[in-house]
């Protein structure tokens, strides 16, 4: 089957990136609006990308109208009308629901940590807060922001941020800035409203050694 986005509509584009690439780090995006009001949003696009300098990504779509989301008014450079920091909190599996509580759209100025009952933990080099109740934390300044269709419905955005700060609780990194995986106890996004945990694990070598465990290649498709 051939998939040509030139034939689909957005809502089929869309399903199609959210049902094949899986599993999705999920960014919990803590903001702060030019007048101090508090935002959180989850985002699922979204990635590490850099560890000179430290960065990272958030993909935050345009609205059905086109305008942009909170997050992006908030996290945009302050030349072009935001405050150019944010957050990007660890979403473990015991915050799950009130991560999922936080897409409610909220009128803007309006906090999503109020409604979701979590608590705004000051930050140390920027301004929005991070969650207090996150195991693991980046804080970061909004390096740039690419606009790939500007004012379109669902238009995407490209939010960089360079970390400024990386928070983690008490026994979630060893001495050797090992991150423990059970302590960190991530959740991802799959398709549609479907999540899933990061309990099953498995290791193995990376290069030409790993052929040596390989199974053999499946049948065409």
């Amino acid at each position: 089957m051939d998939l040509d986005p030139a034939e689909l509509s957005l809502a089929d584009r869309y399903k199609l990136l959210i049902g094949a690439i899986v599993p999705r780090p999920i960014a919990w995006v803590s903001t702060v609006s030019p007048d101090g009001r508090l935002n959180l949003a989850p985002f699922s696009f979204f990635a590490g990308i850099s560890s000179n300098p430290m960065s990272l990504l958030f993909c935050p779509a345009n609205t059905d109208a086109g305008a942009e989301k909170d997050s992006l008014r908030n996290a945009k450079p302050p030349n072009e009308g935001g405050t150019g920091e944010f957050v990007v909190n660890v979403v473990p599996e015991a915050l799950a629901l009130r991560m999922a509580a936080c897409a409610e759209p909220l009128a803007y100025g309006e906090s999503e940590f109020a409604l979701a009952g979590l608590t705004p933990e000051p930050s140390v080099r920027v301004r929005p807060p991070r969650v207090a109740q996150s195991p693991f934390a980046f804080e970061c300044r909004t390096d740039r922001v690419i606009r790939l269709n500007p004012g379109a419905p669902n238009g995407g955005n490209i939010v960089i941020g360079e970390v400024l700060l990386a928070r983690a609780a008490d026994g979630v990194v060893n001495a050797r800035l090992h991150v423990d995986p059970e302590a960190l106890s991530a959740v991802g996004r799959m398709g549609g409203r479907g999540y899933c945990t990061t309990r099953e694990r498995f290791d193995m070598p990376m290069g030409a050694p790993a052929l040596a465990l390989s199974n053999p290649l499946p049948g065409p498709r």
